[in-house]
């Protein structure tokens, strides 16, 4: 059996949500020190390019909200019940000058009488209520305030009241007397024992057309009782003193009679002791001029009280809160279907960061970027640098592994752990010649692949200072997105190498990919090159068949050095012994050959004649990149390192081997 179900809104041929800008902002805030539950509720906050977030639907909200207050005003069934008055009682003046035939002590009278009549609404139409009106169209304009206030009343309890019983007759009263006899009855006994699913069924069959929402079942209709009923108190609670007596006093002429009144009053109160969480003390304070009767009025207070928890499910602010707690039904029918759409596909977002396995919970239940996170991260960031390092916008993206050096024209039989990729004529060939054009059936003997020049393996140990200086002026995320940068490019395109991150503040420590991009900033003065240095040359020593490669961020001279008891000496200004201890390392490093640069953050002369110094004294090279290039120069000196400088300078430009000379 087929169902079907309301259209939630969208583009059904939509493709799926795209996580890459998502995973992208939340990687910057995680490297800016975030965690990543944080940097999640960040950008669903923000949103993307073309993704409106949190903070634009709760602007709209309010925006919403603030329109209502400042728009209507609560006296529109008051001004009704005026303008009906006026009508009534210019009709009879009328119909009083107009009739010869009546009398004239009893024209005098009526004359007098209506001149007289009280100041206040209320009172005017309760003195009115005996009197014998001569014009029939007084009579009807009288009358309609009575029925008028009958259907405001009820309009107030149950939406829609209004129109469903407009120009209602004496049995239609008569019913809706009933109604709410039976439904008091009801609301009674559930509230002593409870109402069987027979009883509750039988009072919908005979009063069902009184509400269109059709409840399946007594706490729905409970719900949607007790939610009007609240609002029509909040309005009440939030009329003036003058209105509200007004009110009251008039709600006594509602079709002419007070049982309607006493009927509302007994339902309210069994409403109010069967959901007592309902907000029946709440006001709001309108300011405009266009007036709501009581009806109107009740769901504009309703409509108010559902954007206050759509502004409180959009600031997920209490603990374990989630996309899917908003109720999407609500904010569509509150801001449009658009504003549906757009929390939906934060729902799915969100849903898809969770369970893709871009985040995951640690042991002690906190959420982290997984290594398949931080993958995509780097690709997005090695495609960033890509783009810096080749000067054209929107190059396309190399897939270009570096696995292997420049093809040489040769090929050779494929053996077990080659590396280098198919030649695809040669293999084919190799299947016809043994075995006949069809069917064509490639074997392990008939593969060959395409002969490279040798190239040198590489041990790369990047030093990146994370002491006080780094955070304090901006550079701690650029570093970041540079180690990982780098990272990613060895991991994924010279898998051959091998690369060891070294942070270095006041000590210095290896560290893994993850560990150093969810590093937080460090405040601890000291730079400690020279421990950083030895475990560089500790690195480059488990690889003697590696060429090593030095690469060191720095925005400071060495202050800090280990002690032979392992101990850790600050000083500032650096004192000869740090740099005697740092320069002996960086010469260590040297005789084991390592190619070293170093790349200064920072504009002070001092240090930039300092680095300059030790980078000649190891036939290295000091590179100056701005910030925003810093990525670029740091790949760009390792790709240096490479080989051949044509194999790369097709994807990535002149930015290595003397191509940026404005650097050094």
């Amino acid at each position: 059996m087929s169902r079907f179900r309301k259209y939630d809104g969208g583009d059904p041929l939509a493709p799926p949500v795209d996580l890459a800008e998502a995973l992208d902002a939340i990687g910057q805030d995680v490297m800016a020190g975030y965690a990543p539950e944080r940097a999640m509720r960040e950008f669903l906050r923000r949103g993307g390019t073309d993704q409106a977030g949190l903070d634009e639907l709760a602007r709209r909200v309010a925006e919403r909200r603030r329109e209502i207050l400042q728009r209507n005003d609560l006296d529109g069934t008051m001004r009704e019940v005026r303008e009906l008055l006026d009508r009534a009682v210019l009709a009879e003046r009328g119909q009083l000058a107009r009739d010869i035939a009546l009398d004239d002590g009893d024209r005098a009278f009526r004359e007098l009488m209506l001149d007289n009549l009280p100041t206040s609404t209320p009172a005017a139409v309760s003195e009115l209520s005996s009197y014998d009106w001569q014009s029939s169209e007084a009579r009807e304009a009288y009358e309609e305030i009575k029925d008028l206030l009958g259907r405001e009343l009820l309009d107030q309890r149950f939406a829609g009241m209004k129109q469903a019983i407009e120009g209602a007759t004496e049995e239609d009263r008569q019913a809706v007397s009933e109604m709410l006899s039976d439904l008091n009855d009801l609301l009674e006994k559930h509230a002593s024992g409870g109402v069987t699913d027979e009883e509750f069924a039988d009072f919908m069959d005979k009063h069902g057309d009184f509400f269109p929402e059709q409840p399946k079942d007594m706490d729905e209709l409970l719900d949607s009782l007790a939610q009007r009923a609240a609002a029509a108190q909040r309005m009440l609670n939030s009329m003036t003193p003058e209105q509200r007596q007004e009110l009251m006093e008039l709600s006594q002429q509602a079709f002419g009679s007070p049982q309607l009144m006493e009927q509302l009053a007994r339902m309210d109160a069994n409403l109010q002791a069967l959901r007592p969480g309902e907000d029946w003390s709440g006001s709001e304070s309108f300011e405009g001029d266009q007036g709501m009767g009581l009806g109107d009025g009740t769901g504009a207070l309703q409509d108010l009280a559902e954007l206050d928890a759509l502004a409180d499910q959009l600031a997920q602010s209490h603990h374990g809160a989630r996309m899917d707690d908003v109720d999407l039904d609500a904010l569509a029918g509150q801001l449009g279907p658009d504003a549906a759409v757009a929390a939906k596909t934060l729902q799915e977002l969100e849903r898809a960061l969770r369970d893709s396995g871009y985040l995951k919970r640690g042991s002690d239940g906190e959420l982290r970027l997984s290594p398949k996170a931080m993958r995509q991260l780097g690709k997005a960031l090695l495609r960033d640098v890509a783009e810096r390092m080749s000067g054209r916008a929107g190059a396309r993206e190399t897939r270009t592994t570096g696995l292997a050096g420049e093809p040489s024209g040769a090929t050779r039989r494929w053996e077990f752990g080659s590396t280098e990729p198919w030649d695809v004529p040669r293999t084919i060939t190799n299947s016809v010649l043994r075995g006949g054009a069809s069917p064509v059936r490639i074997q392990v003997d008939d593969i060959e692949v395409v002969e490279t020049e040798a190239r040198t393996q590489a041990a790369v140990a990047l030093l990146v200072d994370t002491s006080f200086s780094m955070a304090m002026d901006g550079r701690w995320v650029p570093m970041k997105r540079t180690a990982l940068a780098l990272h990613q490019l060895v991991r994924s395109r010279f898998r051959g190498d091998d690369i060891q991150l070294i942070a270095f503040g006041r000590h210095a420590q290896v560290m893994e990919i993850e560990e150093l991009t969810a590093l937080d900033a460090r405040w601890d003065k000291g730079t400690n090159l020279h421990h950083g240095l030895l475990l560089a040359n500790r690195f480059f020593r488990k690889h003697p068949n590696a060429q090593p490669v030095l690469l060191v961020v720095t925005d400071g001279e060495p202050t800090a050095h280990l002690e032979p008891d392992g101990d850790v000496w600050f000083s500032y200004p650096p004192h000869p012994l740090t740099i005697a201890h740092s320069v002996r390392e960086l010469d260590a490093a040297a005789r084991l050959g390592a190619q070293t640069t170093f790349f200064r953050l920072g504009e002070d002369p001092g240090l930039a004649r300092f680095i300059d110094s030790m980078a000649r004294r190891v036939d290295g090279r000091m590179v100056s990149p701005e910030l925003d290039d810093l990525g670029a120069a740091v790949v760009g000196s390792y790709l240096g390192s490479r080989g051949p400088a044509s194999s790369y300078r097709e994807h990535f430009g002149d930015w290595y081997g003397g191509g940026r000379g404005s650097w050094v």
